[in-house]
């Protein structure tokens, strides 16, 4: 129920989703701000049965944004992966776990986090 509620709320917000692998969503997203402004992209988010209790673990990327750097570090250069999606993805661990709570729990919430994530990157 959890991934449908997800994606109800996608498509309330006018986003076409599809389904590229299981447990993942992917839809095309438009980067509003930063440096990518402008610039559409595939999203995929993995959604979990604890959505909305905790939000997507963080956004895989198809195509590839900025370098993979695997390992730790900070946004926005650190901590991006090779993807499960393939090699056309990649991830960006960006957990949204922390201030998540001091939400209303929504898609809408978390695309405001990835926005967020876009205006840093200059």
């Amino acid at each position: 129920m959890a991934k449908l509620d997800f994606i109800n709320q996608l498509q309330a917000l006018g986003y076409l989703v599809q389904e590229p692998a299981p447990d993942f969503i992917s839809f095309e997203y438009e980067i509003p701000v930063g440096k990518f402004t402008g610039q559409k992209v595939l999203m995929g988010l993995q959604v979990l049965d604890s959505f909305p209790m905790n939000a997507p673990p963080g956004p895989h990327f198809k195509p590839h944004l900025l370098p993979v750097s695997g390992g730790g570090g900070v946004h926005p250069y650190g901590a991006i992966h090779a993807s499960p999606l393939g090699a056309d993805w990649q991830y960006w661990s960006r957990p949204f776990n922390n201030e998540w709570n001091r939400t209303d729990k929504t898609v809408k919430s978390y695309l405001a986090h990835i926005r967020n994530l876009f205006a840093t990157i200059v």
